[in-house]
């Protein structure tokens, strides 16, 4: 292989918000360091980071069902749910530290306050929306989420779902009035350019097609998508957060912590609807229970999504199959991923996981009409001449093995890096983007233990409550939410 044409300090696979939260990290701890970003589309933040390839929740677990299950004695597990919520308040922190430095100037283009509630239908799915609030209300996280059974405060709450309904109906619902509605696409983008702004290289139409090791760390292979020309770059530390590209790219990689991983690529569809009239009737991110084997990312819910100053309703996913790893992928990505080392790991999850296959495949042959009947158990009364079919973007549930089964789909993110900390790679979907920061934090904690002593002020700054436990500092946690809520225009 010839010599790189040229050498970077850094290069950053994919112009999402993973690669964008770490270049902006990374731009204001180490100012002298030489930044490339490279984005295969033509535009940064177009696949999974685009306001309408996701559902753009704040992932703080206040209405997703799926971080709060409930055991067979009915008690309700809120680790997962505690977690997720402090690593969102982290991401909230790290925002309003841009804001504060005017890396961010309007928050509003990128985050608004949006009621994030719970739904249950009928006695089991009440008792268990009830169940799961009495639980949460007792953590301070989770201290100002509200309860209701009775039809004419759920009315109030959220007149579309609940207005005009008939009597005998049993629901319940919770709320928590300070969720948040985030598009990561637009918050990518700025951040994209304020690192471009400081110095860093951005360069789109650009695809990695190769990486190989050398002395002080790797060689590119990069291909200019517009002038069909290929040449070298070389970097000390690789970032591969590509979404559902980055797999491949970890395979080309070599390294051998990557070894047994595989793909598993899920579809999916929204309605959408731009009528005023409905969208002012419903303010709230409503998420209900999901179906039989359905993956957590298939929970249904009803969300006001707020993108390029405008609200829209949003109701899905549809779930579905595609072999793409990406939106704007192709077709052989699923067969060309399987690999000797991971095939095993493959088959056992497609043997133990054959409802789930059975599963998105009727989602694909779903009529419209059927669709239609999803969205009427959370709006009675609909008119299909007000929604229109979206296409969501691709995510690909990350295949790990597992010394007891051989192989378990893991619906959650998976941070990969070599042995000497030259190169990272993020795998997986939800909570994701919401959780981009302490992502990236653990990144360099791991990648450059060195330098992270010498960082852990700085973010420390940026983020008060990093390290610290909010379910214990009542008082920290009053201090952070009122400052975020403040800086982020949330109040």
């Amino acid at each position: 292989m010839p010599s790189p044409q040229e050498k970077v300090d850094v290069v950053l696979i994919g112009g999402g918000i993973m690669s964008a939260t770490l270049g902006a990290m990374l731009t204001e701890l180490q100012p002298d360091w030489d930044i490339r970003v490279y984005e295969k589309l033509d535009y940064v933040a177009t696949e999974s980071s685009d306001p309408w390839n996701n559902a753009g929740t704040g992932h703080a677990a206040l209405c997703e069902l799926n971080y709060t299950p409930e055991d067979s004695n009915g008690q309700i597990d809120l680790e997962k749910a505690s977690n997720i919520n402090q690593q969102f308040h982290h991401s909230r922190q790290y925002w309003s530290h841009l804001v504060d430095t005017g890396v961010i100037t309007d928050p509003t283009t990128f985050i608004n306050p949006i009621a994030h509630v719970s739904y249950g239908r009928g006695d089991k799915g009440r008792d268990y929306i009830k169940n799961r609030y009495e639980t949460m209300v007792r953590n301070p996280l989770f201290a100002d989420m509200e309860y209701t059974e009775d039809a004419d405060t759920q009315a109030e709450w959220l007149p579309l779902m609940f207005s005009g309904r008939g009597p005998g109906q049993v629901n319940g619902i919770s709320r928590i009035k300070q969720g948040t509605d985030v598009d990561f696409g637009s918050l990518s983008s700025q951040l994209l350019s304020y690192v471009a702004a400081k110095g860093a290289t951005v360069r789109t139409s650009h695809q990695v097609t190769d990486l190989d090791r050398s002395s002080d760390g790797w060689t590119l292979t990069v291909k200019d998508l517009l002038s069909h020309e290929t040449h070298q770059v070389g970097a000390k530390f690789v970032f591969v957060g590509a979404g559902g590209g980055a797999l491949p790219l970890l395979q080309k990689s070599g390294i051998p912590e990557g070894r047994g991983y595989g793909g598993f690529p899920v579809s999916g569809y929204f309605l959408r609807t731009a009528n005023q009239d409905l969208v002012a009737r419903h303010q709230a991110k409503v998420y209900g229970q999901a179906a039989q084997d359905a993956p957590p990312m298939s929970v249904p819910h009803l969300d006001t999504r707020v993108v390029d100053g405008q609200d829209y309703l949003m109701f899905g996913p549809y779930a579905g199959f595609s072999p793409k790893f990406l939106k704007k992928g192709r077709f052989t990505d699923l067969p060309l991923s399987v690999r000797g080392n991971n095939i095993g790991t493959m088959l056992n999850v497609a043997k133990d996981n054959t409802d789930l296959v059975t599963y998105l495949l009727g989602e694909l042959a779903a009529t419209k009409k059927a669709r239609f009947e999803a969205l009427q158990t959370f709006i009675p009364s609909v008119d299909p001449a007000d929604w229109e079919l979206i296409q969501a973007g691709q995510r690909v549930q990350v295949m790990k093995k597992d010394p007891k089964k051989g192989g378990v789909l893991q619906f959650g993110t998976e941070l990969i890096s070599s042995a000497d900390g030259s190169l990272a790679t993020l795998l997986g979907a939800s909570p994701g983007a919401s959780t981009a920061v302490p992502i990236m934090i653990d990144l360099l904690k791991t990648c450059f233990p060195r330098e992270y002593a010498g960082w852990e002020k700085t973010f420390k700054d940026m983020i008060p409550s990093l390290g610290r436990d909010l379910v214990d500092d009542e008082t920290l946690l009053k201090e952070v939410s009122e400052y975020t809520s403040r800086t982020l225009q949330l109040i």
